[in-house]
């Protein structure tokens, strides 16, 4: 229900992102031109950006918009006492506490490498390692949350993924039959 309530701005972020996807052979060849020259890079990474209409930032904006959400059903979880030994299936039979194998926060430390992956690379290499160190970090994070809030974000990030396929393949489709792939 939240992912169809943040569908339109996920949507939109997922089109800037394909779309840098699209573009990430010419901006790899801009990084290399000017290397040693930082301001040009900029006015020539800006110059690519506005031609092609692609906000750089756009990608940031549905994890802010749902960064409120996410605590508040963090909280949720922790005070309701509806959920206190309700069972869910298998091996949870606590939403509100952790998952007590490690197996939620596993496959969502999984679902976010292929997100990660799917996603274009952030230009800058150490800004790359970072983006794919942090589905470790988020795993040993989320093997202390409520299993529900992991549930919760394994299947929003799942969701996400075909979500950024489906807007890939479109945005992909587009940039051939304009002609402006790489």
């Amino acid at each position: 229900l939240l992912k169809l309530l943040f569908y339109k701005l996920t949507e939109t972020s997922g089109r800037s992102m394909a779309k840098m996807r699209t573009i990430a052979p010419r901006i790899k060849s801009i990084q290399e031109r000017y290397k040693d020259d930082r301001e040009q890079l900029a006015k020539q990474m800006m110059e690519v950006y506005k031609r092609e209409k692609i906000n750089p930032v756009a990608g940031c904006l549905p994890i802010l918009v749902q960064i409120p959400v996410f605590l508040a059903f963090y909280w949720v979880l922790l005070e309701s006492v509806e959920m206190r030994q309700a069972p869910f299936m298998g091996w949870i039979q606590d939403l509100s506490s952790r998952d007590p194998y490690f197996i939620l926060p596993i496959l969502m430390g999984v679902a976010m490498y292929g997100q990660f992956k799917l996603n274009p690379q952030p230009p800058d290499p150490m800004q790359a390692k970072i983006f794919a160190f942090m589905p470790v970090i988020m795993t040993v994070m989320m093997a202390w949350f409520p299993a529900g809030l992991v549930l919760y974000w394994l299947t929003n990030t799942l969701l996400s993924i075909a979500q950024q396929w489906n807007i890939n393949r479109v945005v992909e489709a587009e940039a051939k039959k304009r002609g402006s792939v790489g």
